[in-house]
């Protein structure tokens, strides 16, 4: 199987690179600066005709849209959230997830049974609005609700497409408090994947597989 991981040169995208890796599958990770990865900043263009180039004629199996931002996580509404602030999260965690897909589409209809996994968060889902972190929030509820309409897009050229909440994880998005190993996450979420097709396309669904509350 041929997989492509962004953002895969840390925390949950670098555990899935090497679960992918040790289970011996072909596996591209890109990553904004790290050696040993493809560089893409998905929050500029420039790079991926890059990608769309390294990857010519090549079919992937599945893209995991991973890379992402939590800027605004010690924001003040009083004082805080700058509008620089919301363009860059939106640009990783939206723009750069359509992007990616829109770049590899080509190498996903050359698979059969393609699958795009986009890593969403549960704080996109409407049941949970404790306040705060309002750009990270609103984000991921756009790269959710981007998944949807694309399953919707992509179901009659045969792709399915799941979001997932990863869990509150150990990394440094989550902190060191947080309740689960970034190996229990990729873990999940990689028999997650496995299980996806066009019969649950769209699903928005946890690590450990309980569907959740859009």
């Amino acid at each position: 199987m041929h997989i492509v991981i962004t953002g895969a040169n840390r925390g949950i995208g670098h555990a899935l690179y090497r679960h992918y890796v040790d289970s011996g599958d072909q596996v591209l990770g890109t990553a904004r600066d790290a050696e040993g990865f493809l560089p893409l900043d998905v929050s500029t263009p420039e790079g991926f005709p890059r990608l769309a180039h390294h990857l010519d004629s090549q079919p992937v199996d599945l893209l995991i849209c991973n890379a992402g931002v939590y800027l605004d996580k010690h924001e003040s509404l009083a004082t805080g959230y700058e509008p620089a602030m919301w363009a860059q999260s939106f640009a990783v965690n939206v723009t750069g997830v359509f992007q990616t897909v829109q770049t590899l589409l080509p190498n996903l209809q050359m698979a059969e049974n393609a699958k795009i996994a986009i890593i969403s968060s549960q704080m996109a889902s409407h049941t949970r609005a404790p306040g705060g972190s309002y750009i990270y929030r609103a984000s991921k509820a756009a790269a959710l609700n981007l998944g949807r309409n694309l399953a919707t897009d992509l179901r009659g050229l045969g792709i399915a497409v799941g979001i997932y909440h990863p869990g509150w994880v150990q990394t440094d998005v989550g902190g060191t408090q947080a309740e689960i190993t970034v190996e229990e996450s990729a873990t999940g979420l990689a028999a997650r994947f496995a299980a996806l097709d066009l019969a649950t396309t769209g699903c928005f669904q946890t690590w450990d597989g309980r569907d959740h509350p859009y």
